[in-house]
C-alpha cells in the first residue's frame, strides 16, 4: 500500500470485532517447511468460518490478502508478502466420519484425513498419507500422488470468498485439472468431504503404510524440503516425468549457496541449512533453464513462490 495511514484505517476498521489474532509484521519463514522467507505486514489466524467471513465483508478490496496452509509447497521471497495473510489452524480442524465419506476441515493434515479413514474402514484416500501439507491446499490445487488425486474423491468444498460470501461447490463446479483447481480469485477453502469406500480397516492400513514407505525410500522427506517442484509436462510435449527430465540434464545434487537439488529425488529442492528464498528460486531457475537446453522441455513450477523479493523492499 502506497498510504501506510490509510493502511492502518482499513486494518483497523476490518479487523475492529475479530476473535482471532492479528500479528503485525509476523515472521514466516518458521512456519514453511523450507524454512525461507520474509514477514507477513499482517498475519490473521481466524477463530472460525464465521470470524473469517465477517473480517473479508469488512476488508478492503485494496488490501491484498494471501492465504497459506501448512506452507509444505511454498516459498516465501525473502522480503515477505504485503497486506493481510489468512493463516487458519485448529478452528478449521475439525473431522467428521461418515459411512462413505469424511468431512474435514481445510487445516487437517493429509495424512490425518488417510488415518480417520483407515481407522472408519474407508479406502480410497490413502494416497492422502504420501502428501504433504492439508486439505485446503490439496483442493486448491488438485493434489495427487500414488495413483490418485482430490479430483477423484471430492464430493463438494465449502469456499469463502473475498466478499465473505460462504458457497458450496460440487466437483464440477470447481473444474480441476492437473494440479490446478478453478476456485474463485481470492477464495477460501473451509472444508471438504472426500469420498470413501466401506473396507476392512488392517487392508486400508496396510496399504497407507506401503504409500509411507514408499514416500521414505524414494524422497527426502527428513530434510526442508517442500514436494515436487515442478510439474510432470503432458504426454504431447514429453513422455519423461520432471525427475527425468532433471536427471538428464545433469541437475542432481546442483548447488546455489545452500539451496541443493536433492540427490535422493531431483525433483525435490532442500535447504541444507543457510539457504534463503532467493537462493531456492535461483535454483529452480538454474534446472529449468539446463532441462530446456538439453531437452528443448520448459518445465512449470508446482511450488508456489510468493511475496517480494529482498531487492523490492523499501
Amino acid at each position: 500500500m502506497n498510504n501506510p495511514a490509510s493502511m492502518q484505517d482499513m486494518v483497523k476498521h476490518a479487523f475492529a470485532n475479530m476473535r482471532g489474532r492479528l500479528t503485525p509484521q509476523a515472521p514466516l519463514g518458521p512456519r514453511t517447511w523450507f524454512r525461507v522467507g520474509g514477514a507477513a505486514e499482517w498475519l490473521f489466524q481466524p477463530a472460525d468460518a464465521e470470524d473469517l467471513a465477517g473480517v473479508l465483508q469488512r476488508l478492503s478490496p485494496e488490501l491484498p490478502i494471501t492465504a497459506l496452509g501448512a506452507c509444505s509447497n511454498i516459498i516465501i521471497r525473502d522480503g515477505g508478502l504485503e497486506g493481510v495473510v489468512v493463516r487458519m489452524a485448529r478452528g478449521f480442524a475439525d473431522i467428521t466420519v461418515e459411512a462413505d465419506g469424511i468431512i474435514a476441515g481445510c487445516a487437517c493434515l493429509d495424512a490425518t484425513v488417510a488415518e480417520h479413514a483407515a481407522q472408519a474402514g474407508l479406502a480410497g484416500l490413502e494416497f492422502l498419507a504420501g502428501i504433504p501439507g492439508s486439505i485446503g491446499g490439496a483442493v486448491r490445487m488438485n493434489a495427487g500422488a500414488y495413483g490418485s488425486d482430490i479430483a477423484n474423491v471430492l464430493d463438494w468444498a465449502e469456499i469463502i470468498t473475498r466478499d465473505g460470501s460462504l458457497i458450496r461447490l460440487d466437483n464440477a463446479a470447481l473444474r480441476f485439472g492437473y494440479r490446478r483447481s478453478g476456485l474463485p480469485e481470492g477464495a477460501f477453502v473451509i472444508r471438504a468431504r472426500l469420498r470413501g469406500t466401506p473396507a476392512n480397516p488392517q487392508d486400508v492400513a496396510n496399504h497407507i503404510t506401503e504409500v509411507r514407505a514408499a514416500r521414505e525410500l524414494s524422497q527426502p522427506v527428513r530434510a526442508r524440503t517442500g514436494g515436487s517442484t515442478f510439474r510432470n509436462p503432458d504426454a504431447e510435449t514429453s513422455s519423461r516425468k520432471a525427475w527425468e527430465l532433471i536427471d538428464a540434464a545433469g541437475c542432481r545434487g546442483l548447488r546455489r549457496g545452500d539451496a541443493q537439488v536433492s540427490e535422493k529425488h531431483c525433483n525435490f529442492l532442500i535447504n541444507l541449512g543457510n539457504a534463503t528464498a532467493a537462493d531456492l528460486e535461483g535454483l529452480g531457475e538454474d534446472v529449468r533453464t539446463r532441462v530446456a537446453q538439453n531437452s528443448g522441455v520448459s518445465l512449470h513450477w508446482e511450488i508456489k513462490r510468493l511475496g517480494k523479493t529482498e531487492a523490492s523492499v523499501q
